[in-house]
């Protein structure tokens, strides 16, 4: 049993990696030709600027990339079904504020209060998914210190805080070329272990590998200097299904380190506005971190490489955690 499920998710993730490759040459070369390309922030680092006008909305093809191998090989299970309904959801949010940059030819997309209403909505049909569905229990786990929390009625707060947080996270992350396909690629890789050491958890071990494979194979297009950026599109859905991943195996605060590197980036947001509000002082040279170290006269692959260091620690370092938890 074991063999074949692993074949299965060899055989997803090469799947969605090699989807990625094919797809994404003639998907860049239709958004140029209809201009539907990135708007750069005036505030942002100078060397910026230069990228404005590449492809955007690469998300698209991580997330069809991902969703026909997993759809054609999975057994359709509850939570693995409220993590593709969620990574979906997520991603259709980050294509409407994408599209909305586009159309007006600015930085900013949706409303705040929209993307609110929206996350909160996603938030809910997971809560209930994973609580009706999935029958899993309203209760958190601290594995840190083998302690066991039971939310009851506030798990639904709980579920949003987790969809919110690491959405936005993500999206913070997204702001070097490669970094957040990289970081992203790496908690997903620490997800495809958890699952696979987890009972009945094989789905969900599918679907991760699918997405790691559709990130690998997106890198191919994304990393210094990127001909295709993921946008909102993707952040939104990649973060969404970290997410949803860390609900359904019930690892929403060892996500905390799993994550680690998205958490290190909205911190250094944080943080930021924290110090200029309370002290008028900034912290960093800019916020989110990676910035910080652009403005320091690193280069982004310098940068990007070294995040995924810091990444692949936090994610060995969350399994570890993991798998000694279950053994206790």
């Amino acid at each position: 049993m074991a063999t074949s499920v692993s074949g299965r998710v060899l055989i997803s993730s090469s799947a969605a990696l090699l989807l990625c490759l094919f797809l994404s040459p003639k998907f860049i070369a239709f958004l140029r030709q209809r201009s539907f390309g990135q708007n750069i922030r005036e505030e942002g680092p100078e060397g910026h600027k230069q990228k404005a006008g590449t492809p955007t909305m690469g998300g698209i093809i991580i997330v069809l990339a991902f969703a026909i191998p997993f759809l054609a090989l999975s057994t359709r299970d509850w939570q693995s079904m409220g993590v593709f309904g969620v990574t979906l959801a997520c991603g259709l949010l980050g294509f409407a504020d994408d599209y909305t940059k586009i159309v007006r030819r600015r930085s900013l997309g949706l409303r705040a209060r929209t993307k609110l209403i929206v996350t909160i909505a996603i938030s809910v049909g997971l809560w209930w998914l994973a609580t009706h569905e999935a029958h899993l229990s309203p209760t958190i786990d601290l594995r840190f210190v083998d302690v066991r929390l039971d939310l009851g009625p506030f798990f639904p707060v709980f579920i949003y805080l987790v969809v919110a947080g690491t959405t936005s996270a993500v999206n913070l992350t997204d702001g070097l070329d490669g970094l957040a396909a990289g970081c992203t690629a790496i908690a997903l890789l620490a997800y495809i272990g958890i699952t696979f050491i987890t009972p009945g958890d094989h789905d969900l071990e599918l679907i991760a590998g699918c997405l790691t494979g559709a990130c690998i194979g997106f890198l191919w297009f994304n990393s210094f200097p990127a001909s295709v950026f993921m946008g909102d599109t993707g952040s939104l859905a990649l973060g969404g299904a970290i997410a949803s991943l860390a609900v359904m195996t019930n690892t929403e605060v060892l996500l905390v380190m799993i994550g680690g590197i998205f958490v290190i980036e909205a911190l250094s947001v944080l943080i930021q506005v924290f110090s200029f509000q309370v002290f008028r002082k900034r912290v960093f040279k800019m916020a989110p971190i990676h910035h910080h170290f652009e403005l320091e006269a690193w280069s982004e692959t310098k940068i990007m490489l070294r995040f995924w260091i810091v990444a692949a620690a936090c994610g060995a370092i969350g399994f570890t955690i993991y798998q000694l938890s279950i053994r206790g």
